[in-house]
This record gives C-alpha cells, structure tokens and sequence, in this order.
C-alpha cells in the first residue's frame, strides 16, 4: 500500500464508495440475491426489523477489531469512510428510489436490476481497489486468516464468504444467484474497469501519479 495520498486517489476511493452503495441497492432491488456479507447483513436487519445501514456499520465494528488486531497494516483512510458510508448511503439511495418510482419486480426487471448491480458494483470497485487507500473491514478479514494461516487467499475468501450465505440462509435471507455472481463472477468487469476507466484516472499508464 502506497503511504501517501494525493487527491486523485481520495477522490477515486470516495467515488468507488458512493457507486458501491448504489450498486448494492440495485443488487437488492432485484431480489436475487447480494454479495454474501451484503447479504448476511441485509438478513440479520429484515429478522430484527431495523434499517441495515445500523447493522453494517455494527457489524463492521465487529470485523474491524479483528483487522485491528491482527493485521493493522491493512487500516487506513478508505478502511474508515468504507466502514462509515456504505451502508449509511446505500440506506438513502434506497429510499430515494422508492420515493421518486414505484419500483417493478417481474423477472424481467429483477434481471435488469441485477445486470445493472453487476456493472455498477465492479465499476466501483475497480475506483476502491485501484485508489489503494485502506482494506474494507470485512475484506480484511479473508486477507488476514490467508497471511496468518499461509492458506491460498482464494479458499480464505471462500470460507469468510461460505460463512455468510451460511448464516443468510439460516435466518431467511435471500441466496441466489446474485450472491453467486458477487462472490465468482465480479472479477473480470473489475479487472476490464480497472484497466481501461479506474488506473488512467487516477494513475498514468505507468502507474504513477
């Protein structure tokens, strides 16, 4: 992780952030399923009858003492506003939405949706990742259990995310194959944004600012 900040690269976390919060909105929306600790979370609300935005950040705090404690490299200013924000403005695009449109679910709407989320989640995070600002709590926590265990990142990711949709499921969330698409399908768009919208704003093609 780079140590210092420069304007392009605040700008591309915050950006990645905001477009994030709406990219989990349009996954919602389409009842198909989120990312799994979207998902997870989205549950835990639905079953104790509060706004998510409040169990995000709650749950946030949970995985951010375990990224404090066993791997604070990871932390930084993008750990914070990812922590603080998502949920907060994912919350407020939600209610936007359905303030301003009375929102279709036919299948053909609810894949519209979803369609859409995956552009928009893998656009933002081509910005966070590309910004280089800080771990998101939850995504530390696969990162960390990989370092400290020498296992592969991928089965780490697996086992954080396997957990989640566990949990989902037991509680009554939504599974499906949105939450499929989050964990497996992602990788490519992010990596296509990266390359060719994300790296040329905030980097130059040598990958300095």
């Amino acid at each position: 992780m780079k140590n210092h900040y420069t304007p392009r690269r605040v700008v591309g976390m915050l950006l990645g952030i905001s477009i994030m919060s709406f990219g989990l909105i349009l996954f919602k929306l389409s009842l198909m399923g989120n990312g799994p600790s979207t998902s997870m979370v989205i549950a835990i609300a639905d079953r104790i009858g509060i706004d998510f935005a409040i169990v995000m950040v709650v749950s946030n705090c949970l995985f951010f003492a375990v990224e404090w404690l066993f791997n604070k490299k990871l932390i930084d200013i993008g750990t914070f506003v990812n922590w603080f924000l998502i949920g907060p403005l994912a919350s407020l695009y939600e209610r936007g939405l359905r303030a301003l449109w009375d929102i279709p679910t036919d299948l053909l709407s609810r894949v519209l949706f979803m369609s859409a989320g995956i552009l928009v989640l893998s656009l933002a995070s081509s910005f966070y990742q590309t910004a280089d600002v800080g771990i998101a709590p939850y995504d530390s926590l696969s990162i960390t259990l990989s370092e400290k265990t020498g296992w592969q990142y991928f089965w780490c990711r697996i086992l954080t995310d396997g957990i989640c949709v566990l949990i989902t499921w037991l509680l009554g969330g939504i599974v499906g194959i949105g939450t499929v698409i989050c964990a497996f399908g992602l990788g490519p768009f992010v990596q296509f944004f990266s390359n060719h919208i994300a790296r040329p704003l905030i980097w130059n093609e040598k990958g300095t600012e």
